[in-house]
């Protein structure tokens, strides 16, 4: 029986996975469950080539995926000995600022985080039920998309709301931290060390989206707050909002915690702007005014948002796109940039199209590059320091 180890990444729209063999560490396979909520769908990555299996009827929300995930893992790849897994974690709180692994107490505080992040930290949790119940011996460890930003100035954390509410924990945590992490520790390669330890804003884009500020490699400021709906437009969330609206939306309209969850969290953003599609490739595709209208807010959004974290760490050597729009969509990529000009970012046009890793030109000011992210490799090598 093969011992493996296993990462799961459990996002808003997706779940990808990687196994690796527990001695030499090589990758066994990868993939992804794409389309959730709408037509999900497996792609399997292995030595045999690639597959795409789809679910079995009613296996449709994420929790029930995960469970199938595991079952079609183990039937396609034969018995496995679970040696150890690892899970993405959006919500650490204020109590982890690093991976940890998995017990009965953390897991009841990750719990009682799940109002803080519901459309992400119970399917996390899920993961890790799920593994527990097909694999109850194995060592299970959390990595969290807050820990990145534990290292941002407390003022850049504070809301100002009375002081006994920051006590509690309302206070700006940031996410996608993974995400982050891994562009950091790749900055060095791809922009020199000058610029990698300047002052450096990463635009993860893609269904979920935000923006960090680093400087020296560490995070500086974000723009997701208390929970994943802030900053940023995104798929269907509505990214910043005037909390005046809320109270009107309570007031005028009647809706309670629940209706305004849906609102703010699945049916705004970029679905709720064009009515069409949360999806950008989709929304690119198409004719309608409203998709336009949509995809112009999105790129005004990111535009407005990089100006005020220029304004924190006093200027901008580097601009560096990632995640699925970041990393897929030149055209997103282009508008950005031809709006930041003021700036002195100077984008190349052939290597933008192309997808290269430098998309600006030798005379910018400000150096952009398009870097994958990795956030199943951190959370890989977080488990390799725990793993027996």
């Amino acid at each position: 029986m093969r011992r493996v180890l296993l990462v799961l990444n459990t996002g808003s729209s997706s779940i990808k996975f990687a196994l690796h063999d527990a001695r030499d560490h090589a990758c066994i396979a990868r993939g992804a469950i794409e389309g959730i909520g709408r037509a999900p769908c497996l792609t399997l990555r292995n030595a045999q080539g690639v597959q795409s299996l789809h679910p079995r009827e009613g296996a449709d929300d994420t929790a029930a995926l995960i469970d199938w995930l595991l079952g079609t893992l183990a039937s396609q790849l034969g018995p496995m000995d679970m040696v150890a897994a690892g899970h993405r974690v959006v919500h650490g709180g204020r109590d982890y600022s690093g991976p940890v692994v998995v017990s009965h107490s953390v897991m009841a505080k990750l719990q009682a985080l799940c109002p803080w992040a519901p459309d992400h930290q119970p399917y996390n949790l899920a993961g890790i039920h799920a593994v527990a119940r097909r694999w109850p011996n194995t060592v299970q460890i959390a990595c969290f998309d807050t820990a990145f930003h534990r290292t941002r100035p407390r003022v850049a954390q504070l809301f100002a709301l009375p002081r006994a509410l920051s006590d509690e924990g309302i206070l700006r945590y940031g996410f996608h931290g993974l995400s982050y992490d891994h562009i950091a520790g790749r900055m060095l390669n791809v922009l020199g060390e000058r610029v990698a330890q300047g002052k450096v804003i990463v635009a993860h884009l893609g269904s979920g989206a935000s923006l960090c500020a680093m400087q020296n490699a560490q995070s500086v400021d974000t723009t997701m707050g208390f929970t994943a709906l802030d900053g940023l437009m995104m798929g269907t969330r509505c990214g910043q909002i005037d909390p005046g609206v809320l109270l009107h939306l309570m007031r005028k309209k009647g809706l309670d915690a629940d209706a305004l969850t849906r609102l703010l969290g699945r049916e705004s953003g970029l679905l709720g702007v064009s009515g069409i599609s949360p999806d950008m490739r989709e929304l690119l595709a198409s004719p309608a005014p409203e998709a336009a209208e949509a995809v112009t807010l999105f790129v005004h959004m990111i535009v407005r948002q990089i100006g005020a974290l220029t304004a924190v760490l006093g200027g901008l050597d580097a601009l560096v796109f990632t995640g699925g729009i970041g990393e897929r969509s030149a055209v997103i990529r282009a508008r950005v940039m031809v709006s930041l000009n003021w700036l002195g970012l100077i984008h190349d046009e052939g290597a933008n199209s192309a997808h290269k890793t430098l998309i600006s030109t030798p005379e910018s000011s400000v150096v952009a590059a398009m870097i994958p992210t990795d956030e199943e490799g951190v959370i890989f090598r977080a488990m390799l320091t725990f793993s027996p």
